[in-house]
């Protein structure tokens, strides 16, 4: 896909979505895990911290995500119609593409970072590519079908937990019970366990001590992701192509309309995620209650915010679209690939102990600080590059890949 076949709009979305991306991951980056569930596991409890925490939870955190999945479903049809339309076979294409991006998503994991999105994608990709021929209403019908069955799923999990921390509670409780939810607080996210102590010894110590970590943890953790964000996943890339079709993703529906739409979605998704942030915050971020909101109760709020982002930020792009910093953000999002996995080498070289060693060191709030760096890295590297270039160098080397032969990567002259 040369630059003339570009569309601006979903190059500059996809910007916006990559930089979200890095502002909800950088806790992960910089904390253990259970940090990214419950603000009280790790990162401080002053003011700045529990604001910073309640900002990224009611405004980004799972939408950003949702966004990139919208995205990837919609630049999937993309591939598979312009490699009809070239005269090959779009399915076969596709299949070539998710699998090299397993391969990535792979090495991703296990040499940089636990959180790798690409290996899932590439999974659920497979199940999206069933829907493809489909009507824009029937792949909104079916991405609500898959997000009711997560909802189902999450929600019936959370029965039982609710269940065990009641056993728990009461007087008399026996040791086996008490026991039994001390392990599954623990696996919830609570503060203060070993758990948490051990992981911030693991990623200050070196670079082999950490690979050999996640070598050990990659199969519990990929199917612990697979099966709660697979359902998830596919709904976005399936309403994602259903915006395609229907014009929505490539800035064709008038701005009125993108304004109207961002609207109504942030006044459908906003109250009640502020209402579920000041639960949690009155419960004291107790282990149960945080689970939940962060696992369930959020999630049918994430889908109109989710839209509602698609539809602001293409209305910015609409309204701005000759501006020089837009610009910049369209080249961030055609090396989107690039960028997402680069600033996993960036973030895990300043964190991790083969690095700056600043794993667990930095509080919540100026934490954001660091995805200010990784925002103006992406933007200040995208741009040049491909003025010079066709394509990202990872772009260039996944597609090489893909299509078993290299790709021209230097512009010509007359580009």
């Amino acid at each position: 896909m040369h630059a003339t076949d570009r569309i601006f709009a979903l190059d500059a979305l996809r910007g916006f979505a990559v930089m979200g991306i890095l502002l909800m991951n950088i806790v992960s980056f910089a904390m253990p895990e259970q940090a990214y569930i419950n603000p009280a596991a790790w990162g401080g409890q002053g003011i700045a911290d529990i604001i910073a925490w309640a900002i990224g939870w009611i405004l980004f955190d799972g939408k950003m995500r949702g966004l990139f999945s919208l995205l990837f479903g919609a630049s999937m049809l993309l591939v598979i119609d312009r490699a009809e339309m070239a005269g090959g076979d779009g399915r076969r294409t596709h299949l070539f593409r998710a699998l090299w991006l397993f391969c990535f998503g792979t090495a991703h994991f296990l040499l940089l970072w636990w959180g790798d999105i690409l290996m899932l994608y590439a999974l659920v990709s497979l199940v999206a590519l069933l829907f493809v021929g489909k009507e824009p209403i029937a792949l909104v019908k079916w991405a609500f079908a898959a997000f009711a069955l997560h909802f189902l799923i999450v929600a019936a999990l959370m029965g039982p937990i609710y269940a065990y921390q009641h056993a728990a509670a009461q007087p008399g409780a026996s040791a086996d019970t008490l026991n039994g939810y001390a392990t599954l607080a623990t696996a919830l996210g609570k503060p203060g366990t070993q758990a948490i102590v051990d992981q911030v010894a693991t990623y200050r110590s070196g670079f082999a001590s950490i690979a050999a970590h996640q070598l050990a943890t990659f199969g519990e953790t990929f199917t612990a992701m697979f099966f709660y964000l697979s359902l998830d996943t596919l709904g976005f890339m399936l309403l994602g192509m259903a915006m395609l079709k229907g014009g929505f993703l490539t800035g064709g529906w008038d701005m009125e309309q993108y304004r109207r739409t961002a609207r109504h979605c942030f006044l459908i998704g906003l109250p009640p995620m502020i209402a579920l942030a000041v639960w949690v915050i009155a419960s004291g971020f107790d282990t149960v209650t945080t689970f939940g909101a962060f696992i369930a109760w959020s999630f049918p709020f994430r889908i109109p915010l989710t839209v509602g982002y698609a539809a602001l930020f293409l209305w910015i792009i609409g309204r701005m679209q000759n501006h020089w910093l837009i610009a910049r953000v369209g080249a961030a999002g055609r090396a989107a690939f690039t960028n997402y996995l680069g600033t996993s080498l960036v973030m895990c070289a300043i964190f991790y102990g083969w690095g700056l060693g600043l794993f667990g060191k930095v509080d919540r709030a100026p934490l954001y600080l660091f995805v200010l760096l990784g925002w103006a890295l992406m933007l200040l590297w995208s741009s040049p590059w491909l003025d010079r270039f066709a394509y990202g160098p990872l772009e260039w080397l996944w597609r090489s890949l893909a299509r078993g032969k290299l790709q021209k990567m230097r512009k010509s002259v007359s580009a």
